[in-house]
């Protein structure tokens, strides 16, 4: 039995710099000299890819050396599980994590690598005004527990980065460096993400993307009309957009949705083409019952479509293959190529205005996507149906009560960016979750679509009794109601316990609105409309509110749950004693554990969990039997008996067991336990 102590590779996340250097020996195996990389072995290789000159193209500042080395730098951190602050914790697939961003997107680096969809983040715009608190790169769990009062009394508040500060881009660029660098490694191979920035720093965000994602993966630069009325307090210009800076983690071909097409159909007549006749199939072609009743049409010419044939229309289809002749914008071979595929064609007017619909089509591309601009290069609420901060602070006062945020992303703008490429299954991610507005957009996109969407969500714990002492005189008034109304429900004055009341509430509201449609329907009259489509909408609707998760799990970053001897020489003997009676912290349960454990395994924080109650040991059973565990104390051989009974009740592909070191009998308990594992083919055996 191998036992998981400090330094071991499981007893911290992924340390990324090691990571890098084995995928360099793979590649390169004769670079490996004595164990270690030899440099101008591997200049040699790459020949003249390698950039030796003093002078050449790169992005600087000061500290980017150490932000780089941070985003390597492995983790011992854990998230602890608070099921009593969670909604539908057992079956929910979302995620709301209170911590430092930077800590936790290193704890997510094995479960979540390469399974992120979406990320979409609206970082500190560094105005001045905002918060940006200064990473402690030496100790940055420590700076994190100190400024959430978790490891003393004083604790540190979050600080604002003025420009008074001589590194005030640097600062910036410092905070959000590694966090990108992190970020990129759980995207999936057709991920994206979106970062919301302002004129402040879009310039030096564009540029540490570009090196991050690669110049090649670059999208767009959306243009965000962010309000309705401008200030006019500057006498340069009114300031009415922020952008949104998209990259992908490859560059690929996908094209995506922007807002819904006229029907979910487009043209096929496109004027100054030349004048083709083209071969309908008359299964492919539906004329709107509307305009075409049943009966026989004659050959006839409109003011850009001639009829060529006679036919005859029965339920919305003419009864044989007809031509048509116009100004197309295809050819008959690439027509039968769209049907082929399962184009369909709609006809609605008498001016025989063809139009084709795809079976993935319905939307047109987003603006600023593709060459062909469809409307104006901007997202706003005229043309995209998106909303301004005025109608999202409304929306957020009609669902809390109050107004207690300031500048909130409407959530028809995040989702309108995550209908670009969601679909069923996606995980969409925000570590500057905020005011939780990519959660509720989240839940708003799956309602309507009808699919499933998980998100995770990761927020500083920011503490706004601190914020309220440096707050300006408009701020002040806003952090206050934010007081006021957690006092109300008895919860800390935190902006994560105003974001997880928010989503709540929010997939509540959307529950609520589906059910009285779904009531109204039930009492329609039936004259109005045909029983068979009141019945279909009632069973859609029914369906959703069925399949709709509007839960969340929360955890929170902490230490790790695992006692570690600090180096300190005068204590050794009394930590020596502490990890021989137990090694698990006294203020920890086994619930904390085990989720530390899925984490240093990379197994997903929403993979099923079963228990089983053995004795007086409790054994856990973590997605579907490829991970046993016991963490109880007296651990005896029916432990690992019922452990090899369910193993070949599940039949997991693979199986692995952890106990905890301190918990058997004695050594012949734990001796005969792996010897019964090995009965029932469970060689992997650790302890911790």
């Amino acid at each position: 039995m191998e036992k998981i102590t400090k330094g071991h590779p499981l007893s911290q996340s992924p340390d990324m710099a090691q990571q890098n250097i084995e995928i360099l020996k793979q590649l390169f195996p004769t670079i490996v000299k004595e164990g270690k990389i030899d440099m101008e072995e591997l200049k040699a290789l790459l020949g003249e890819e390698i950039e030796t000159g003093e002078e050449y193209y790169r992005f600087t500042w000061a500290g980017k050396s150490e932000a780089r080395r941070e985003a390597n730098k492995p983790s011992t951190a854990t998230l602890r599980p608070c099921k009593e602050e969670s909604k539908n914790w057992d079956t929910t697939g979302n995620i709301f994590i209170e911590g430092d961003n930077l800590e936790v997107l290193k704890l997510l680096q094995k479960s979540y690598a390469g399974k992120i969809k979406i990320i979409y983040i609206d970082p500190p715009y560094n105005t001045g005004n905002d918060f940006v608190y200064k990473d402690n790169y030496s100790d940055n769990l420590g700076n994190y527990l100190a400024m959430t009062r978790q490891t003393d009394e004083e604790g540190r508040k979050l600080s604002t980065n003025t420009e008074s500060d001589g590194r005030y881009h640097s600062n910036w660029l410092n905070m959000m460096y590694p966090r990108l660098k992190l970020a990129r490694n759980l995207l999936k191979e057709n991920g994206v993400i979106f970062v919301s920035i302002g004129v402040e720093e879009f310039a030096n965000l564009e540029k540490i993307m570009a090196e991050i994602f690669g110049e090649d993966n670059f999208v767009e630069v959306f243009s965000w009309v962010k309000t309705s009325t401008p200030p006019g307090l500057s006498s340069k210009s009114r300031k009415t957009n922020e952008y949104i800076i998209c990259y992908e983690i490859y560059k690929n071909g996908f094209k995506y949705n922007g807002e819904l097409l006229d029907g979910g159909d487009q043209p096929l007549l496109n004027s100054g083409n030349s004048i083709k006749e083209l071969l309908f199939k008359n299964e492919t072609v539906y004329f709107s019952e509307n305009t075409f009743i049943n009966g026989i049409y004659s050959p006839c010419k409109t003011d850009r479509v001639e009829l060529i044939d006679e036919i005859t229309i029965n339920n919305g289809y003419s009864t044989t293959d007809f031509r048509l002749k116009g100004e197309f914008k295809w050819t008959q071979e690439f027509l039968n190529e769209e049907v082929e595929k399962g184009t369909k064609f709609i006809i609605k007017s008498e001016k025989l205005s063809i139009r084709f619909i795809r079976d993935e089509d319905g939307y047109k591309r987003p603006t600023n996507f593709i060459k062909e601009k469809y409307t104006s290069p901007v997202i706003n609420k005229t043309i995209n149906d998106v909303g301004t901060n005025e109608s999202a602070s409304g929306e957020l006062t009609d669902l809390m009560g109050c107004e207690l945020f300031s500048y909130p992303k409407p959530v028809s703008l995040i989702k309108y960016l995550i209908n670009f490429i969601a679909d069923e299954g996606d995980i969409v991610m925000d570590f500057f979750a905020g005011s939780g507005t990519t959660g509720t957009s989240t839940f708003n996109w799956a309602s309507e679509n009808g699919k499933s969407l998980k998100f995770i969500m990761v927020q500083f714990p920011e503490n706004l009794d601190e914020n309220l002492k440096t707050a300006d005189k408009n701020l002040k008034k806003l952090i206050q109601n934010g007081i006021d109304f957690l006092d109300k429900l008895g919860r800390p004055h935190l902006i994560t316990e105003l974001a997880k009341v928010r989503i709540s509430r929010s997939g509540d509201k959307i529950v609520n609105e589906i059910l009285s449609e779904l009531e109204k329907l039930k009492k329609t009259n039936k004259g109005k409309m045909h029983q068979d489509e009141v019945q279909e909408e009632i069973e859609r609707l029914q369906q959703i509110v069925n399949n709709l998760d509007i839960g969340f799990k929360v955890f929170k970053l902490d230490s790790s749950n695992i006692k570690a001897w600090d180096g300190n020489v005068e204590s050794f003997e009394e930590q020596l004693k502490m990890n021989i009676e137990d090694n698990v912290k006294p203020d920890r349960s086994e619930a904390d554990v085990l989720y530390e454990v899925l984490l240093k395994y990379g197994l997903d924080l929403t993979v099923p969990i079963e228990e089983m109650q053995v004795g007086n040991c409790k054994v856990y059973s973590v997605g579907g039997g490829v991970l046993f565990t016991c963490l109880s104390d007296k651990i005896t051989t029916e432990v690992a008996k019922a452990i090899g009974q369910w193993k070949e009740e599940l039949q997991p592909i693979t199986c692995r067991v952890l106990f905890k070191d301190t918990g058997f009998n004695d050594d012949v308990a734990k001796t005969n336990s792996i010897q019964i594992l090995r009965q029932f083919g469970i060689e992997e055996v650790n302890s911790i």
